[in-house]
């Protein structure tokens, strides 16, 4: 790769031959590091950071959440797709909710909960790729939770901000008067809290409940999760907020093997997890982006063009994403070329589309990405959540288990393929990417950060691909997220709606994406967490050299042997 000093990153990019790990804190890439150097391959590493970021990252991620994979396998080159998702309970049904009084799913209560993924996914993972067993990819975890770890300033500042939510309990004012109940507060969120706050930056954390459970699952497997004691503590406290899980419901639950999907850019190959994730909206943007040439235009035209491949993508993504158990998805007609073309032809030079909604909403940070290249190439791209930071803000009493609320993506229109639905898994905002050039690996990446995800991901195509930046330096670039509606409606004075731009931008190029009918708002400092973090691992075939980037969005690293 040519390194063009044009693009000059404030991090310099790792490189190493026998192995690289990247996650979004330093001591979960460092877990990964430690399988890798004891013998293990890109899947045991990448469940070794995704269990550490349990610990170290608690308000992002767990065992209480989903998870995504994808994996290319040296020997076969080809790409697998792990569906680590859970479904909606057997009890679930859009007209309970609507009985509760909500007129939409509701984010932070019981009905928000479906059957947690994320143990499912490990175990399959392993199963499938890896070498080491469940109890040493979890042995690190294991080792922060109970002895303790400092804690980072990314993860402090956003652990301080949903600190109230963990205070919460069932005597809570707030609550529907159904849910509330008499008698002295104890909410399990302080499990996680000191003397009822947030860990300080720098603050030895320990979360001896959460290392209790991770022995727990070392010791007996997914088994420990889905069988026994631990569904049925989980289930009891869903209940107790309004929820419907039952021991039942997670019994027997396993993660799913599926085919990913693809687009084909400039030369290589995208490929995503097919729905119920949003992989989707990424693979539609790029096959429209595919017909420009993207590289040849200023800076203003490439972002524009950018942000209406993405529109479309999303629109699609929106109508369609659901899971493919409960209702076909028109891959052959949405990836045939006359359509794409067609979407095409709808973006002009100098005019966003007008009126185009997406309805999408910016979520922040709380997601983890991580990524695992091993010396003999295979490559794990990993993601792991509890969607919202936090998820539900349940905590399951003394187990250390956030809940999260992926239900809450669920629609109450019963015609949308995303309705509510017994057993059926709703749309899903993470996702995690790879690329392939010629064939052979190119890229293991991904971006976490709710509906910004695909918009990372087209990005960081871009800037790899159509730029030729390394891993660093892709990330490093500012990044547009779209916002709510962000197509106006009928009648609206800017057609493109509104779009945030990351600090990086100047005033002249937003002047002139205004100018073609986008409504800009520039984000900056903190705030900047709404454009998400993530971790790109490129391997050089020829010569065996795995160069990492790591984003400086989040407090993460990446590290190789």
């Amino acid at each position: 790769m040519q390194y063009d000093f044009k693009f000059r990153s404030r991090r310099s990019n790792v490189m190493a031959t026998r192995g690289m790990a990247a996650a979004s804190q330093p001591l979960a890439a460092l877990a990964g590091l430690d399988m890798l150097r004891a013998g293990g391959n890109a899947a045991d590493a990448a469940i070794a950071m995704a269990a550490a970021l349990n610990v170290v990252e608690p308000i992002s991620t767990g065992i209480g959440g989903d998870c995504f994979a994808l994996y290319w396998d040296a020997n076969s080159k080809r790409v697998y797709a792990l569906n680590g998702s859970g479904p909606a309970a057997q009890a679930a049904s859009i007209e309970a909710v609507r009985r509760m009084g909500y007129s939409e799913m509701p984010q932070f209560m019981g009905p928000a909960v479906s059957v947690p993924g994320t143990v499912a996914g490990w175990s399959a993972l392993l199963e499938r790729f890896g070498r080491m067993s469940l109890a040493e990819a979890l042995a690190p975890a294991v080792r922060y939770a109970l002895e303790g770890y400092p804690v980072t300033e990314w993860i402090g500042s956003g652990w301080e901000l949903m600190a109230g939510r963990l205070l919460r309990d069932s005597v809570d004012e707030s609550l529907p008067p159904y849910l509330r109940r008499s008698g002295p507060p104890q909410p399990s969120g302080n499990e996680f809290l000191v003397a009822g706050r947030a860990p300080a930056v720098g603050e030895l954390m320990k979360l001896p409940t959460l290392g209790e459970t991770l022995l727990g699952i070392a010791a007996e497997g997914r088994d420990y999760i889905y069988e026994g004691a631990f569904a049925d503590k989980l289930s009891a406290h869903v209940q107790r907020y309004g929820g419907w899980l039952t021991p039942e419901d997670l019994h027997g639950f396993e993660a799913e093997w599926v085919e990913p999907i693809s687009a084909d850019y400039h030369g290589v190959r995208l490929y995503e997890c097919q729905p119920n994730g949003q992989g989707l909206a990424a693979v539609m943007a790029a096959r429209i982006a595919d017909g420009f040439d993207l590289a040849g235009m200023d800076p203003v035209q490439r972002t524009h063009t950018l942000i209406e491949c993405m529109r479309l993508g999303f629109t699609e993504a929106l109508q369609w994403v659901s899971d493919p158990r409960y209702g076909e998805i028109p891959y052959a007609d949405l990836f045939s070329p006359e359509y794409i073309a067609a979407r095409r032809s709808l973006i002009e030079s100098d005019r966003a589309i007008p009126h185009l909604q997406t309805g999408i909403q910016p979520v922040g940070e709380d997601t983890v990405y991580m990524s695992a290249v091993d010396g003999e190439g295979n490559a794990c791209s990993f993601i792991n959540s509890l969607y919202m930071g936090g998820g539900t803000g349940l905590v399951v009493p003394g187990t250390g288990v956030f809940l999260q609320n992926r239900a809450a993506l669920f629609s109450l229109d019963p015609a949308h393929p995303n309705a509510l639905a017994v057993g059926k898994r709703p749309y899903h905002t993470i996702i995690p990417g790879m690329i392939t050039r010629d064939g052979e690996l190119f890229a293991s990446f991904g971006i976490m950060g709710g509906f910004m995800q695909p918009q990372a991901h087209l990005q960081a195509l871009s800037n790899l691909v159509g730029l030729g930046m390394n891993p660093q330096q892709a990330l490093d670039m500012p990044r547009f997220c779209l916002e709510v509606n962000a197509g106006g409606g009928v009648g609206a004075q800017d057609p493109g709606g509104e779009v945030f731009l990351e600090e990086g931008f100047s005033f002249d190029e937003m002047a002139a994406l205004r100018q073609k009918g986008h409504r800009v708002s520039p984000v900056g400092g903190r705030a900047r967490a709404l454009f998400g973090g993530g971790q790109i691992l490129m391997r050089d075939p020829e010569r065996g050299v795995i160069i990492g980037g790591s984003d400086a969005r989040k407090d993460g690293c990446a590290i190789g042997y």
